[in-house]
Order: structure tokens, then C-alpha cells, then sequence
């Protein structure tokens, strides 16, 4: 079996289970979404520490919070669309204001849910979420980051949101070589003449799309921001550096990880940049890949985007 064909909620499954066998405070809940989750494996190794609440993502939130304060280690599992829209104000005051080490885990994220059209697309959760004080928001970019990025949280509860897609996404990287670090972003390849900052399934088109500016000697640094808050402006700043930045997210354009971008540095460090992600218009019907393409999110657009700019500056020279 081809490994990258595991998807991130298998993955995380699978670290949970191994976590469980020594921490007995790790509880997960769904919201009638266990298949969706994947964690039908940690229900059968571990069972009593499961909870099914129904399609109910007040309850869901309100629950874990709950648990949460008993000292358990919660794990609230319900599709991302619904849990940071229809559970906003539990989230907001149970977990965030109420410092609740909760793990509120988005499934199928972003237009996981492409042919269902707007009601289960999740693109306004960065913007609703980071907007909340008191918690972490991340996007890990494959299975290993993402069991890196579940790990850290169980062995340092917090109130945290993780989203993460439907689909199996290829990988980012190697097994055993993450390199995670909570809210630091990561470098996965070097450059000076551009960086291209990504986030989520994004991660790897944009790293795609340096290695095929490599072969025309245009060095493009890509940044995987898996952490949006806190989020590395460190990072952003010596991005800025290059001349020219540019955002990709599977979100949508207003408040997220490009309006963060531009906002450290249009204070600190003015630079041309360009924001891909989906523009403020009802999502066409499609799979994830039919949607990226139709809105420019593959690697093929950010090369383009990038070998333009590369054109004006020597034009500009």
C-alpha cells in the first residue's frame, strides 16, 4: 500500500490510540461523526472513553469543556464546517475564556466536502477562530505533522482548534521528520528570490512549485505556517526579506493567513505580496482538486505567479 494514501485523521487516530495506552485522561467525543474522524480503532482498544453525542456541536464543545475541567484530556471530533460555525459561542466562552485544555478537532476541513456546496465548506474558520483569545489554531500539513502536532497537545493540554482535510494528501515529509515546532513555522525549502507562505493542504503545492522554479534558477523559500495563532511573525518579517510573498490557504481571502501576513508586514516590512485563496463568492460544486484549480490554488499558479514577478524585476533592473 502506497503509505501516503494514509490520511491525516487515520494517522491521528493512530497516535491517539498509542497516547491512550498510557494516559488514561485521553477521552475523545463526536458529534455522529466517529467514521468521519476515523476513530472507530480508538473505540475498540479503548472503550469507555468514548462519547457519542449526536449531531449536537453545542453539546459537543459544552461536554469537553466539562470533562476538560475534571482533568481529562478531551478530544472533541465533529466536522470543521459545523463545529467553528454552529458552536462558535460555546467555544468562545466554555473552552477559550474558561482556559479549557480542550482539542476541538475539525474533520473534513476546508471543501473536503466540495459537492455539498457552501453549508459544508469551511472557510471562515481561521478568521472566526484566531479572533478568539485564549486558544491555538493550526493546520498541519500531512499525517506526519499532524500526529506531531497532536502529540505536542496531549503532552501540553490547551485550548486548541486543529483542522484538517477529508482526503489522503501526499507528503510534506519524511517519516520521523516533521520538525514541528509549536508556533514557529517551518522551512521547507530554501530561497532569496521569493517565499511563498503556506498553510494546511496548501503546503505542499507550494513546495512543488519551488522545486519547479528550482530548475530555472529562480529560489523560492516556502514556509509552512501549520500554527496561525500563535502565529510566527519572526518568520513573516525575514520573509519579507526576499522581495516578494506570497499567501496560499484554503480559506477564504478575508481573515486569514494572507490578512495576517499582510498585516505584520505592512507594519514592519512593507513588501509586494500576493494572497491566494478563495475569493468572497459561493464556492463552485467539485472535488478539493476541481476547486484548487478553479481558484489558482496548484502549484502550476503559484510558478506562474512568481516567474512574472521575476520577469518585472528584471525588466524593472
Amino acid at each position: 500500500m502506497n503509505e501516503r494514501k494514509i490520511t491525516n485523521r487515520q494517522a491521528i487516530c493512530d497516535v491517539l490510540v498509542e497516547l491512550a495506552e498510557t494516559d488514561r485522561q485521553i477521552v475523545t467525543l463526536t458529534s455522529d461523526s466517529r467514521g468521519s474522524a476515523s476513530l472507530g480503532d480508538f473505540v475498540v482498544r479503548h472503550p469507555g472513553r468514548h462519547l457519542e453525542v449526536g449531531i449536537a456541536e453545542q453539546n459537543i464543545v459544552g461536554i469537553a469543556a466539562g470533562l476538560a475541567s475534571t482533568g481529562k484530556k478531551p478530544v472533541a471530533a465533529s466536522p470543521a464546517c459545523f463545529l467553528s460555525m454552529r458552536a462558535i459561542a460555546q467555544i468562545k466562552v466554555d473552552v477559550a475564556y474558561s482556559r479549557m485544555p480542550v482539542l476541538l478537532y475539525g474533520i473534513s476541513g476546508g471543501v473536503s466536502y466540495g459537492a455539498l456546496g457552501m453549508s459544508h465548506h469551511s472557510l471562515q474558520d481561521i478568521a472566526t477562530l484566531c479572533a478568539i483569545p485564549g486558544i491555538d489554531v493550526l493546520l498541519p500539513a500531512d499525517r506526519h505533522e499532524s500526529q506531531a502536532a497532536v502529540r505536542d497537545l496531549m503532552n501540553n493540554p490547551r485550548p486548541a482548534y486543529l483542522r484538517i482535510g477529508r482526503n489522503a494528501v501526499e507528503d510534506v515529509f519524511e517519516e520521523g521528520n516533521a520538525r514541528y515546532t509549536p508556533g514557529r513555522a517551518t522551512l521547507i525549502h530554501e530561497g532569496t528570490d521569493a517565499c511563498v507562505i503556506a498553510t494546511g493542504e496548501m503546503v505542499y503545492p507550494a513546495k512543488q512549485a519551488a522545486l519547479l522554479l528550482e530548475e530555472e534558477a529562480v529560489h523560492v523559500r516556502v514556509l509552512d505556517m501549520h500554527t496561525l495563532k500563535p502565529l510566527d511573525e519572526e518568520a513573516i518579517l525575514a520573509a519579507g526579506e526576499t522581495g516578494f510573498v506570497v499567501t496560499l490557504e484554503e480559506h477564504s481571502v478575508f481573515g486569514g493567513l494572507g490578512s495576517m501576513v499582510s498585516r505584520v508586514l505592512a507594519e514592519s516590512r512593507p513588501t509586494p505580496m500576493r494572497v491566494l485563496a478563495i475569493p468572497d463568492v459561493p464556492v463552485i460544486a467539485g472535488t478539493s482538486a476541481e476547486v484548487f484549480a478553479h481558484y489558482g490554488l496548484t502549484a502550476q499558479h503559484v510558478a506562474r505567479l512568481i516567474r512574472e514577478k521575476m520577469r518585472e524585476k528584471r525588466r524593472g533592473a
